[in-house]
């Protein structure tokens, strides 16, 4: 499924483009930002490759990534949000969503409606089974957003991630078709 378009009133998640590396770098190069990813900031080359890498994923037969920008009805990049599908047994049939918003984004529901999207482009449009999220322990706000959009917290995997300060917790979180309030 290539390109993808998939939209609320408030905000559209497209496909990301060559000159989308400053906007992206406002999310990814942000330290309040990262400081709940599993990576530390990006810079610009960084930034850069992680475009590209998605655009030739996005290419791919079976695409099993579906990284998006979110933007807004203006075209100001506000956010990345990717649906990865889970590979393995030939008969899985479920996904891992991330996503983040630019720091002067937050609060105002946009991260709701880029989980809505990426909920509704896994069950509505690639017929999954299962979507599920891992966030970090202490992003409070992603927890919220979870919950508000129906995904139920399964557990923690302890000692998940390393990053530079160390050993990282995440907390998952998941949805299966038949909860899906909008499909």
């Amino acid at each position: 499924m290539h390109p993808v378009t998939i939209t609320t009133p408030r905000l559209h998640l497209r496909e990301f483009e060559s000159g989308d590396a400053d906007a992206l770098l406002a999310i990814y190069g942000d330290p309040a930002v990262a400081r709940h990813m599993s990576f530390e900031p990006r810079n610009r080359d960084q930034v850069e490759a992680t475009i590209a890498n998605v655009m030739a994923a996005a290419g791919q037969e079976p695409r099993l990534d579906y990284s998006l920008a979110g933007v807004l009805p203006s075209g100001e990049l506000v956010a990345f949000a990717r649906l990865a599908i889970d590979v393995g047994h030939p008969l899985q049939n479920s996904g891992q969503i991330g996503f983040a918003l630019r720091a002067d984004q937050w609060g105002r529901g946009l991260g709701g409606e880029t989980v809505r999207l990426l909920l509704r482009l896994g069950f509505d449009e690639l017929g999954l089974y299962r979507i599920w999220g891992a966030r970090s322990p202490v992003n409070e706000a992603s927890a919220r957003v979870m919950s508000k959009v129906g995904m139920v917290e399964e557990g923690t995997i302890r000692g998940h991630l390393k990053l530079a300060s160390g050993w990282r917790d995440s907390v998952v979180h998941s949805i299966l078709r038949p909860e899906w309030a909008d499909g």
